[in-house]
């Protein structure tokens, strides 16, 4: 499997005003994203997720480092780059003024679609966004969910084989945000690699096939997601159901230095409470315990900075 991105000592620095020195929003990162996965890129507000889209995509200059982007080198090559890749901002980059089939036909005119290919591609993608009705609708007009499936339409309308979101499902309610994480899976199964920044803990584990974790510009951990887990040095934990002859039920967690020992905290306290165990399930580590463990902040830090709704904890 090929590597779409390859990215050297990527680094970039902004002049700060009054004589300071300069800010460090990405610090000399190194990465690969493979053909065809979901690759994500997690890390608290400021981290440096948006500057590294930035400059991948040929919107701001690294100050040093290289990268090759569908294979083609970012420093001299960035013309080619840009026609082979779609970028889906965090704020959506289409016209209010036009309608949805417009902003796609649009879209494909800048993208050097066939003009008589644009047509039949607009009406193709919106079947497939589930926006067919809302085709004559003007942008402005559309609701938030189906302005970001608009947006990631747009970006797909010359068909390119790289796909770059940046926040994709922040201040969306509960059904968009699962809407448009399936046409992310979608995406993945068709080929399409993707490479996606998110705040959200649960939906880049449901979603990337590996997760980079950047904080204060710099990349702390790189795997999948069983991979990060296996990182992180734990306890034994189980969590053990307790009921007593009343009908009352309680649930208890237990710690120990092998599991043997937490099943047997478990059976000794319901004995000595008058409890019997009604089930009991070992705790394997969650993506939070991994991100807390290898940056020392807590997942709540990232969701805060955010406030958007479209967290897979919202209910998607």
């Amino acid at each position: 499997m090929s590597d779409v991105i390859h990215v050297t000592q990527l680094t970039k620095h902004y002049p700060a005003a009054r004589g300071a020195p300069p800010v460090c929003a990405v610090d000399g990162i190194e990465f690969a994203v493979r053909e065809g996965e979901v690759f994500g890129f997690l890390g608290p507000n400021g981290a440096g997720k948006t500057t590294t889209i930035r400059m991948l995509t040929g919107l701001t200059r690294p100050t040093s480092g290289s990268a090759r982007v569908v294979g083609f080198d970012l420093a001299t090559e960035v013309t080619h780059i840009k026609k082979r890749i779609g970028v889906v901002p965090e704020m959506s980059n289409l016209y209010d003024e036009l309608s949805a089939c417009d902003n796609l036909v649009f879209a494909m005119q800048l993208y050097g679609v066939p003009r008589r290919e644009r047509q039949a591609r607009a009406e193709e993608l919106l079947r497939r966004f589930r926006l067919t009705e809302k085709r004559d609708v003007p942008f402005a007009k559309l609701s938030r969910g189906m302005k970001r499936a608009l947006t990631v339409a747009a970006a797909l309308a010359h068909r390119p084989p790289l796909l770059f979101l940046d926040e994709p499902t922040t201040g969306l309610d509960v059904m968009s945000a699962r809407n448009l994480r399936q046409m992310i899976a979608d995406l993945r199964n068709e080929g399409v690699t993707v490479f996606m920044t998110t705040h959200y803990l649960e939906e880049a584990e449901r979603l990337c096939d590996r997760l980079a974790i950047i904080v204060r510009g710099r990349i702390v951990a790189l795997d999948t997601v069983d991979g990060l887990k296996a990182r992180v040095q734990r306890r034994a934990a189980v969590e053990a159901v307790l009921a007593d002859d009343r009908g009352g039920v309680e649930t208890v967690r237990f710690e120990s230095d092998d599991i043997s020992a937490a099943l047997q905290a478990a059976v000794a306290e319901a004995r000595a409470a008058g409890r019997h165990v009604l089930s009991v399930n070992t705790l394997q580590p969650t993506l939070e315990d991994v991100f807390v463990d290898l940056t020392g902040l807590g997942a709540e830090v990232m969701l805060a900075e955010k406030g958007g709704k479209g967290g897979v904890n919202a209910g998607g």
